[in-house]
Order: structure tokens, then C-alpha cells, then sequence
């Protein structure tokens, strides 16, 4: 019995864990991406991509997050900050939100990246916000 109710309750902190990082994406997406890309993820069209049902976000992981990592056409890059573990949070919410099903990223996926792509760790500075 006891086994049963350890099992039970794993399975309750990894769901809430889940939860948790839902929460977690799409407030990190609502504070630096809806201004463009709007809290539907259907962007503005001519101006900010749709993310909702794209086939870019729900492609390789690798380069979705290159984008944050680096910037693209009028995208800025949000390498300074945002950490390698929002990175991987807002892009495993856009990743599955809005029609989207593509698997997530791990901090460790995006710090990976950041090191293949030659972009600077992360600092955690206040005054490296350049958005």
C-alpha cells in the first residue's frame, strides 16, 4: 500500500512540475513575445509571424531556438535575457500551444546550442536587457 501511495504521489509532483513549467512559459511568453507575436500566437500578419500552427516553430528545435539565441530579420535576439532555462521554457510552451505539437527543449538543449553557435553564456545581468 505504501509503495502505491509513494507512486501516486511522484506522479502528483511531476504533474505538478508540468503545470508549473505551463505557467512558467506562457507568463515568459506573455512579458517578451505577445507584444509581437500577440497572446494568440497568431502574430500580426506582414509584420510578426503567426506561431500558432507554424511549421518553422513545430520543426527543429535546434533552430527555433537559434532564432532567440541569435536573432532573424526584425526578430531581436534574446541571448542576454534570457536564461538558457527560459529559453527552454517559453519555446516548450510555443512548442505546444495553439495547434503546435512538437517536443519541448531542456536548459541543457539551449546551453548546448548557445556553445555550438558561439554565443556568449548567459550573464544574468539587470542591465544586459537591450528590448
Amino acid at each position: 500500500m505504501k509503495l502505491v501511495s509513494m507512486m501516486a504521489m511522484a506522479a502528483a509532483m511531476l504533474l505538478s512540475s508540468a503545470q508549473a513549467q505551463e505557467v512558467d512559459g506562457k507568463a515568459l511568453f506573455l512579458k517578451n513575445c505577445a507584444a509581437c507575436h500577440q497572446s494568440s500566437g497568431k502574430g500580426i500578419p506582414g509584420a510578426f509571424p503567426a506561431l500558432a500552427g507554424s511549421k518553422f516553430v513545430q520543426g527543429k528545435s535546434t533552430d527555433v531556438a537559434a532564432v532567440l539565441l541569435k536573432g532573424r530579420g526584425g526578430m531581436p535576439d534574446f541571448s542576454d535575457s534570457l536564461s538558457d532555462r527560459d529559453i527552454a521554457t517559453v519555446l516548450t510552451f510555443v512548442r505546444s500551444n495553439w495547434g503546435n505539437k512538437a517536443d519541448g527543449l531542456t536548459e541543457s538543449d539551449v546551453g548546448s546550442l548557445r556553445t555550438t553557435l558561439g554565443v556568449d553564456p548567459f550573464g544574468n545581468s539587470l542591465m544586459s536587457n537591450k528590448h
